[in-house]
């Protein structure tokens, strides 16, 4: 279990680390995966990938998550080890023999997805039959202008592979579903809408019931700048879609969120080592922590802690740069610090529970590692 401390302040003052240290908030958890259990309306499952820390899922188990999207072994073993109620849907297109049939004889794995006919021959010959498995198929969907990142490129077959793919698994016993991925933090709740009528194209040209519909991840997060819809516009857009499909009344109907239940929940705090004039070089980078402000252009809100005296500088904007000898590890924005920040002051940089300690390396043998829970409030709005 995580050291747990009143609030940031109180973690620097106990332990006054020279080393990142991730500091988690449960009840931003609690509350994200309560807004999702009561607004959307089917079954929610957490994507592990997004941050598998065991104190993540705790907190996402109590907060009534039950059902989680894997990718890997690893992830479900560490689903179904922990949580002995939970249910795992196996949900990467492509997966090694050996790990599905250790899938289903170790952790009873029955939901597995597929975006191509060869893995569907796969998945029936490692488990010797299509007896109470179900069987998803990943459409491919258009890229959407404001997401992160589009997935359709790697995974997703088009509408008529999507169908025969349908049939075929239909017939050979399989329950079967369908699934999309509109892209990392999408911020157009209509593309959810657009996927849902490709959806509808797939149905048509199969002719096949479907058991289950994952309208996947995707759903955003709030950080600096960004234009945020509201969260009810999802869900308005994903129930009107729906609708217009022709389902099978005991349809469920599933989402994939990630991001959007823990990005805030996390902060990270690091300490300054050097400063050279309106450069900071702390002890997390772009290796670590901080890589989707490269990849992604993430731009996050930030403040300092002192523990002798107070701040008294003006606002300035400063350069930060990672721990590593390579000198593409930089952050890429600014960050508002008071003038007079120096070295062994701390930076708080929030919103990093998505995709951080997920994507961290262990390049030049640095890696954020520590994780404790507080309980203070985060840095709050970042309009």
């Amino acid at each position: 279990m995580a050291k747990e401390f009143d609030s940031v302040r109180s973690m620097i003052e106990a332990l006054k680390p020279s080393y990142p240290v991730y500091c988690l908030r449960p009840d931003i958890i609690h509350q994200a995966a309560g807004c999702f259990l009561e607004q959307f309306p089917g079954r929610v499952l957490y994507a592990v990938k997004c941050n598998p820390h065991p104190e993540v899922l705790r907190a996402l188990h109590k907060g009534g998550i039950r059902h989680f999207d894997t990718a890997s072994l690893p992830e479900i073993a560490q689903v179904r080890e922990s949580f002995p109620d939970a249910a795992c849907y196996f949900m990467h297109p492509v997966k090694g023999r050996a790990v599905i049939g250790t899938a289903a004889k170790v952790y009873e794995i029955d939901t597995y997805i597929i975006d191509h006919p060869s893995e569907l021959n796969k998945i029936l010959a490692e488990l010797g039959g299509a007896e109470g498995l179900t069987i998803y198929v990943r459409l491919k969907t258009p890229p959407v202008d404001g997401a992160f990142y589009h997935l359709a490129s790697k995974f997703g077959a088009d509408i008529d592979d999507a169908a025969a793919m349908l049939r075929d698994a239909a017939s050979r016993g399989c329950r079967v579903g369908l699934a999309f991925h509109v892209g990392s933090q999408c911020l157009v709740p209509g593309a959810y809408g657009e996927a849902l009528k490709i959806v509808g194209e797939v149905l048509e040209k199969a002719k096949v019931d479907i058991v289950g519909l994952d309208v996947g991840g995707g759903f955003p997060a709030e950080y600096l700048g960004t234009n945020m819809p509201p969260f009810e516009d999802f869900i308005r857009e994903i129930e009107e879609g729906v609708k217009k499909l022709k389902l099978r009344r005991d349809c469920v109907l599933m989402c994939e969120p990630g991001r959007a239940l823990v990005a805030h929940s996390i902060s990270v705090v690091t300490q300054v080592q050097l400063r050279k004039d309106d450069q900071l070089y702390i002890n997390d980078g772009v290796y670590g922590s901080l890589s989707e402000t490269v990849d992604a252009g993430v731009k996050l809100p930030a403040r300092a802690h002192r523990l002798n005296g107070a701040f008294t500088g003006a606002p300035k904007d400063f350069i930060l740069n990672g721990p590593t000898c390579d000198s593409l590890d930089v952050l890429p924005s600014t960050f508002s610090l008071p003038s007079d920040i120096d070295e062994g002051d701390w930076i708080e940089i929030d919103r990093v529970g998505a995709y951080s300690n997920a994507l961290a390396t262990r390049f030049n043998g640095f890696a954020p590692e520590t994780l404790v829970v507080v309980h203070d409030q985060s840095i709050g709005s970042v309009r």
